[in-house]
């Protein structure tokens, strides 16, 4: 109980206590609680169109394989547990060692090529230039194509008896290599036509950056005498950081799952040259009916997936300028 002593008036000699109890204490916080649980309940409801279908078709097949791959099973007959067993088989097993190098191989080749390219035609494109919104949209164009559409195509340019490249190549006296019919080119290939689906991605992203930087900095810079490199390096890939965060971590995360144009360039050979895990998965699957060892790679493949993920979040206060 608190007791307030008004102040004094010229009718009171003696000021009467005004005392405030615990009811009257409580009354505020019981309507900032009911105000809270209300903006809740707000939120809740509009976010009820989106978190129905995701906990339907995301997080219960998500919690749904982690279940399977804590048995055997050949998706016909009952499962049996094995509790680990599947865990610890594939931590040994080349084959998943091989399917998980292959894709840091994939991830290495098309990252830094697929960023750069984007960024290039970012700064082009964002320049003054005859029919710029014409270019935009062809160079976006790939980015909504099915992939599997876009891996024949390349399929077919990469041929090594009849591919455009290669005949291309031969032209100006080279002998182009086997490509997706060689171990050595085959992820070469993959590495290849991805990187040319997603460039109008990076593109649309990094030219939404450049666009946000002011103005003010290149004529500041420019009244210093700096030239296209400086205004470059000091100006333009600083303010552009949140956007290349951005595309790193979804081009990161895209790439560890990286299963369309493998399936339709190479289906994960010649003899495992491009077998990636989300392939692998695929095959323990529906090839080997090994569902449970299957259920357990994709789990092995969502903590690598979400270990790098953080570690680039908590990375990112170093490089990142939000300013």
């Amino acid at each position: 109980m608190i007791t307030l002593q008004p102040p004094p008036s010229a009718t009171t000699s003696h000021p009467t206590p005004i005392v405030i109890g615990p009811a009257q204490l409580r009354a505020p916080r019981r309507a900032k609680r009911g105000t809270r649980i209300r903006y809740a309940l707000v939120i809740s409801a509009f976010l009820l169109p989106s978190a129905i279908p995701l906990a339907l078709f995301t997080l219960v097949p998500m919690f749904g394989a982690l279940w399977v791959s804590l048995h055997e099973w050949n998706l016909i007959g009952a499962m049996k547990w094995v509790g680990l067993n599947n865990y610890a088989s594939l931590a040994v097993d080349p084959d998943t060692h091989r399917a998980f190098l292959n894709t840091a191989y994939y991830i290495v080749g098309y990252l830094p090529l697929v960023y750069i390219g984007g960024l290039t035609i970012a700064l082009a494109l964002n320049s003054r230039m005859p029919a710029r919104a014409f270019l935009r949209g062809i160079y976006f164009l790939p980015v909504v194509t099915s992939w599997i559409v876009v891996a024949l195509v390349w399929r077919w340019l990469l041929n090594p008896e009849y591919g455009v490249v290669n005949y291309v190549l031969g032209l100006v006296g080279i002998d182009g290599p086997g490509w997706w019919t060689d171990p050595q080119w085959a992820m070469p290939s993959i590495i290849l036509a991805s990187a040319w689906k997603d460039l109008g991605f990076v593109m649309v992203i990094l030219l939404a950056g450049l666009q946000a930087i002011p103005a003010d900095l290149y004529e500041a810079a420019t009244v210093d005498g700096a030239g296209r490199w400086r205004k470059l390096v000091s100006i333009t890939l600083p303010m552009l950081s949140p956007s290349t965060f951005f595309v790193i971590v979804i081009s990161l995360i895209n790439g560890f799952q990286v299963f369309d144009q493998v399936y339709a360039m190479t289906g994960g050979g010649p003899a495992g040259a491009s077998q990636v895990v989300v392939q692998q998965v695929y095959d323990l699957t529906f090839r080997y009916g090994r569902a449970g060892e299957a259920s357990a790679l994709s789990w092995m493949l969502f903590i690598v997936v979400l270990a790098v993920t953080l570690i680039q979040i908590r990375g990112q206060k170093k490089w990142v300028n939000y300013a």
